[in-house]
């Protein structure tokens, strides 16, 4: 009676953080409604018996990814009115894609068929001599190996596609040259000076670094023999 209540509590939580973390307004306030609904989905496993599930939830997911989400979101200067502009444009093509999937699970909700036993199979039942943990690794990396191994190339994938959209070759950004760095001699940089012992800076002055700046050689020249003369 008490795990039906506690089942039912923790649903209901996670059903209701999950609608906010889609129509909250501040991304922020969806990071923090998305680490709430893994905190209950959490405790949905560990009432299932699934406790390595639940603890790989909560480290994984709430103490990695959704912290993260919310650094990131934090961090980011975001135009919120300028993200919502937009919104009444693509509203067409959202519903038409809601309207699919919709449709989708409409048909296969409509197919679904209850066991005669499914009153008796609510909570999976486990070995007494084996734990969750090597039940779930058996599995994974036993009976569905391939599956798994499959799923983890598609997120390679996703994941080098990510970058490449994201990568963008900016202006100011400043990038290595390996060939003209090995092909530089100390005279490029370095410069001999001969400083008497207590010299102070009113007689030798300031000495900048000689810095390669994007501008022709003549110029790299004339402006290191003028720094030298002074």
């Amino acid at each position: 009676m008490i795990a039906a209540v506690a089942f039912y509590v923790f649903a209901l939580i996670l059903l209701a953080s999950a609608v906010m973390v889609v129509s909250a307004r501040n991304p922020v306030h969806s990071v923090l409604f998305l680490i709430l609904a893994f905190f209950n989905a959490a405790a949905l496993f560990l009432l299932a018996g699934a406790e390595f599930l639940a603890m790989i939830l909560v480290i994984v997911y709430v103490g990695a990814v959704a912290v993260l989400f919310l650094f990131v979101v934090m961090m980011l200067d975001v135009n919120f009115a300028e993200l919502r502009s937009g919104f009444q444009r693509y509203t067409p093509i959202g519903l038409a894609i809601g309207f699919v999937l919709a449709a989708e699970l409409f048909i296969v909700f409509g197919g679904w068929k209850i066991a005669p036993d499914e009153m008796s199979l609510r909570f999976a039942p486990t070995a007494a001599n084996v734990n969750n943990t090597a039940q779930l690794g058996k599995l994974i990396y036993t009976d569905y190996i391939f599956l798994f191994q499959t799923a983890g190339l598609v997120l390679l994938v996703a994941m080098i596609g990510a970058i490449v959209l994201t990568l963008r070759d900016r202006q100011t950004s400043r990038h290595q040259n390996i060939a003209r760095q090995i092909a530089r001699i100390p005279a490029d940089t370095l410069e001999m000076v001969s400083v008497r012992s207590g010299a102070g800076m009113t007689e030798i002055g300031i000495r900048r670094p000689k810095v390669e700046a994007a501008v022709p050689e003549v110029e790299h020249a004339t402006t290191d023999h003028d720094h030298g003369a002074h």
